[in-house]
């Protein structure tokens, strides 16, 4: 089920406002947030709009986290962060998604605990 509302499932313009596609991964699309003041700021945005991962079966979930992680080392890769931030928010809709983002130094939170 697609929601018209919802950027994720959307895609196109209402996720452009805040972010660059960047692949198709096995259970859901990645982006890359404009906003980049953790670099290599990520969203794994689920195909499915669920609003919560108790909606997921065992496999499907354990599938998303793969893909996760796979965003994960892409990070590291990267950017060599002294640590990747991860976080599933649903602040202000209800797609089912997770937020990846690094530490580096010199960054204003490195060390930091919120």
């Amino acid at each position: 089920m697609k929601d018209v509302n919802c950027a994720y499932c959307m895609q196109g313009e209402l996720v452009a406002k805040f972010a660059y596609p960047v692949c198709k991964m096995d259970t859901g699309f990645l982006y890359v947030f404009k906003e980049q003041s953790h670099p290599g700021r990520l969203i794994l945005a689920h195909d499915k709009h669920i609003s919560e991962m108790i909606e997921l079966t065992d496999e499907e979930r354990n599938a998303f986290f793969a893909d996760v992680a796979k965003a994960s080392r892409a990070i590291h890769k990267v950017f060599h962060p002294e640590k990747v931030n991860y976080g599933a928010y649903g602040d202000t809709g209800c797609h089912l998604q997770h937020a990846s983002g690094s530490e580096v130094q010199g960054s204003v939170r490195v060390g930091r605990y919120i």
